[in-house]
């Protein structure tokens, strides 16, 4: 039987750390073809380059691993995959393993999120990798533990068209961690605040920072609430943003005029 070709990408650049490990562990289950950003583009959400032109770059080729760098975002280094760089459609998408939390609402912003959702908008099965720490030398040992689990189960039992999961790793070491929830993402939003500085021809500019309002911290079933004590968190999103619950009532609205 053919080995299963996974797609690899991240949001970290293609020389993160956290990239490279989760390159070693694809390796043990398929062909792994990498598209990464040849920068960090995190935050990026689903952004696409439409002005700017695409460039791939081969990094290196050997037997069972490609890995190019794109100078566009986590999603232009999926879509340049899957129409111009690869042979064939991948079985997987894979993203990260992201330097910091993907929980909660910042499953929105990111663009570890962003490179997985889109191999799932391809009907791929696809999954987004972070570790709960934003240091660029990170320890992603324990990680891969986890990786290899939920990629065992992923080749094994697929998932609903239009579902891609978001799993987040707690900064603790391998003794420390609980187990593996399968769980909701929590209620919260980012509360920016801007620091508002001057450079040194007297202009203004404003450097975003901020912290996380978790608006339901005691609800035992959330991916804060897990990953606080100490449980790797899987939450499978799904890329149909349908409000179901409101369509009759925008119904009832008088939209005739």
């Amino acid at each position: 039987m053919n080995k299963p070709l996974i797609l690899v990408s991240n949001d970290d650049g293609v020389f993160a750390s956290g990239l490279q490990m989760l390159i070693s562990v694809a390796r043990e289950f398929g062909e792994v073809f990498v598209v990464a950003p040849e920068k960090g583009e995190s935050g990026m959400s689903h952004a696409i380059s439409i002005v700017t032109p695409i460039r791939a770059k081969l990094i290196k080729k050997e037997e069972g691993l490609t890995v190019y760098s794109c100078n566009g975002t986590p999603v232009d280094c999926v879509k340049l995959a899957l129409n111009q760089l690869m042979e064939r459609k991948p079985d997987y998408v894979l993203s990260g393993i992201n330097h910091g939390s993907n929980a909660s609402i910042s499953v929105i912003y990111s663009g570890t999120m962003g490179a997985a959702i889109e191999g799932c908008f391809n009907c791929i099965p696809s999954a987004g990798f972070s570790l709960l720490d934003h240091s660029p030398v990170a320890d992603f040992s324990v990680s891969q533990k986890y990786v290899r689990i939920v990629l065992e189960n992923l080749i094994k039992d697929g998932l609903p068209q239009g579902t891609c999961l978001n799993v987040n790793i707690p900064k603790l070491l391998e003794d420390e961690i609980k187990g593996i929830e399968v769980c909701r993402m929590t209620k919260g939003v980012w509360k920016e605040e801007y620091d508002k500085r001057t450079d040194p021809s007297g202009r203004n500019y404003y450097w975003l920072t901020g912290y996380f309002k978790n608006f339901e911290p005691d609800a035992d079933d959330t991916d804060e609430w897990l990953l606080d004590k100490g449980y790797v968190t899987i939450v499978p999103i799904q890329v149909d943003l349908t409000a179901y619950d409101c369509i009759d009532r925008v119904k009832k609205w008088n939209l005739k005029k």
